[in-house]
């Protein structure tokens, strides 16, 4: 049976990863990765984190499975999270732990399936290269709309609304709630409204995608668009991340959730699509979530070190932009400081992508796009000064 099956290419990032280890120069520089690095270099335990590890392992008692719909009590702080706590739709989202922000995206996207297997999702152009796998791999269709112009390093918002206006009553749009993953590009207050005045009007459905509440512009700030949409339109399907903002990449932390009419409906069915999948989340990180979010000290800490690490990333961004400048970019990635989150485009082509591996070490996706958490101050020379080279 097997014998039919050939070799696939790597996944780029993963291939970048193999690319990266096998460079033996020491100042090598990964700008791939996804995830948070701290100033030197590292992806740290958050120390919210680890209170809240050794207060559990204290007091846990059982490794019984905790269920389909996960940790009930974390469904409910991750609710409060994304909606705040005096929401009006509040008690109307329901909210299910998953195996990360890629397990919300699959179940919702089984879901969508379920509910109207007609639907289509449209995602932006670009979008998270792992997005269109998920989501059509459980058999929706995937189309696109305009997002970046790569030319003005900006969203090219009178494109995007053309697009949209096409969108038909039913069909889905996935948006990005903050640190837009490729371009940083984010929504302004007014776009969100005005995406949600033609929701309202045209009856498509807003799937918003939120895996770095916390990097933006901060905790509430980030949730803007979400609380704006579930308070104004009378459905929103959610995808939610711990990953980033509570540093648990590998315990895989997300939820899913649904605003719409028939709460308990809702989740009988996504129980029944994880029963399917793969039965019960995991039960340790969103134990961990969930007692971070409800130990009053405990959230005050996690806020603390989620700001430091958004402000690290920001100061990351202003320093580059200033040393290209100095350099003699003139200007060319001004964007870079103007933007926000983990990601980023270069504006450079394949070409110089390709040399800033092969002569400098420097690694990227063949996109440039960057990780600006992968920067620090002992290799931000490095880095600008190979930029200016290639270019």
């Amino acid at each position: 049976m097997f014998n039919n099956l050939s070799t696939l290419p790597p996944d780029p990032i993963l291939g970048l990863i193999a690319q990266f280890n096998n460079d033996l120069r020491d100042r090598k520089i990964d700008l791939g990765v996804g995830v948070y690095r701290d100033s030197k270099g590292e992806t740290p335990i958050l120390e919210s984190v680890k209170l809240a590890e050794k207060r559990i392992l204290e007091s846990e008692r059982s490794k019984a499975y905790v269920g389909p719909l996960g940790n009930a009590e974390f469904n409910r702080a991750m609710a409060v999270l994304a909606l705040g706590k005096h929401h009006p739709q509040l008690e109307s989202l329901a909210l299910v732990q998953t195996p990360g922000g890629c397990g919300a995206l699959r179940v919702a996207a089984e879901l969508i399936k379920r509910a109207d297997a007609n639907a289509c999702i449209w995602v932006s152009d670009p979008t998270w290269g792992n997005h269109v796998p998920l989501l059509a791999g459980a058999g929706v269709t995937i189309k696109t709309y305009p997002y970046y112009d790569f030319k003005n390093h900006s969203i090219c918002f009178d494109s995007m609304m053309d697009a949209l206006q096409q969108v038909p009553a039913g069909d889905l749009v996935l948006l990005h709630g903050c640190c837009h993953n490729p371009t940083g590009a984010d929504l302004s207050p007014a776009q969100w409204q005005a995406i949600t005045n033609l929701s309202a009007e045209n009856g498509f459905v807003p799937f918003i995608d939120s895996a770095y509440q916390g990097f933006g512009n901060g905790i509430a700030a980030d949730a803007y668009g979400i609380r704006l949409m579930c308070e104004q339109l009378p459905e929103v399907v959610l995808a939610l991340s711990c990953s980033k903002n509570f540093g648990l990449y590998r315990e895989r932390v997300g939820a899913v959730g649904v605003l719409g009419k028939g709460k308990a409906t809702v989740s009988s069915h996504i129980a029944s699509i994880v029963r399917g999948i793969y039965s019960m989340p995991p039960s340790h990180g969103a134990t961990v979530v969930s007692e971070i979010l409800t130990d009053e000290a405990l959230r005050r800490a996690w806020v603390s070190e989620v700001d430091q690490m958004r402000g690290r990333i920001d100061s990351m961004r202003k320093k580059l932009v200033e040393e290209v400048n100095a350099l003699g970019a003139a200007g060319r990635f001004d964007h870079i400081a103007q933007q926000q989150g983990m990601f980023s485009f270069l504006g450079i082509n394949k070409g110089q992508v390709a040399r800033m591996a092969e002569d400098h070490g420097i690694y990227m996706v063949d996109t440039s796009r960057i990780s600006l958490a992968g920067l620090n101050e002992s290799n931000m020379q490095t880095f600008c000064s190979a930029l200016m080279n290639v270019i």
